[in-house]
């Protein structure tokens, strides 16, 4: 299963959860191969070009939509070339900073940055990735001006979060979660509509700024042409994943 991210951040730890599940179900080795960068257009033409039989998936996450219009120019198209296999989970990001920063809820945090214009710096998975694109819809909606520095991942931007080389970012909860239940980063809001049941203390940025929601999801990919009975049987054994409630709750974090 290549997934065309780092290890560490959500994509990866939802790949590596739902990989073991698959090996101990079809008793079969399932490696995952983290192949970042090119905000996941490496390693999703790695799988547009590997053989049709089955034995290289993709980890498909919101990034792939958001290519196929931020990339004029693609060697692949992925809607025809990434034969769906099955949806595994849609799950919020979270705005978090550095504990120098000292705002501790959104109305602050505007007031902070717009108090040092060009100087707030925000880290990202990477240039269009949901987290870039959660942070510039903030700017656009709030008069902020965030400058984006892009990683390659969740994981090295998290590093420099932590870090205080940059001030905030836009991040899965699954790669942040020990963070911010540790103290080495504070959560200011999740962007979902609604608020997370993993930090349910935690405000929604749409409470302070009205219409203002993303997303991440992730799913499960193969090349175009795999076979009708593999795509089937993986999509059979990812939904009895999805089923079972151990499966559940780590998703939820996701």
């Amino acid at each position: 299963m290549i997934v065309p991210a780092p290890a560490g951040g959500g994509t990866d730890i939802v790949a590596r959860l739902i990989g073991q599940w698959l090996s101990e179900r079809l008793g079969q080795q399932f490696v995952i191969d983290n192949r970042p960068g090119g905000g996941g257009n490496i390693g999703t033409e790695a799988v547009v070009r590997t053989p049709a039989d089955g034995y290289t998936l993709l980890l498909v996450a919101a990034a792939n939509a958001i290519n196929t219009s931020l990339y004029e120019k693609l060697s692949f198209n992925f809607i025809r070339d990434i034969a769906p296999v099955a949806s595994i989970a849609r799950a919020p990001e979270v705005m978090l900073v550095n504990l120098s920063v000292p705002a501790k809820t959104i109305p602050e945090f505007i007031a902070y940055a717009k108090s040092k214009p060009g100087k707030t710096n925000m880290a990202s998975a990477g240039k269009g990735t949901p987290s870039h694109l959660a942070g510039e819809l903030f700017n656009m909606m709030t008069g902020v001006d965030m400058v984006h520095v892009a990683y390659r991942g969740a994981a090295p931007a998290l590093t420099d979060v932590i870090g205080g080389q940059v001030q905030v970012m836009f991040v899965g909860t699954a790669s942040t979660i020990e963070y911010i239940t540790s103290g080495k980063l504070r959560a200011l809001a999740v962007t979902t509509a609604t608020r997370s049941e993993m930090l349910p203390d935690v405000a929604t940025v749409g409470e302070f700024v009205p219409g203002y929601e993303t997303s991440q999801w992730y799913g499960v990919g193969a090349p175009k042409h795999t076979p009708a009975e593999t795509v089937d049987k993986l999509n059979k054994e990812i939904n009895a994943a999805l089923a079972d409630h151990k499966i559940k709750a780590r998703l939820a974090g996701a």
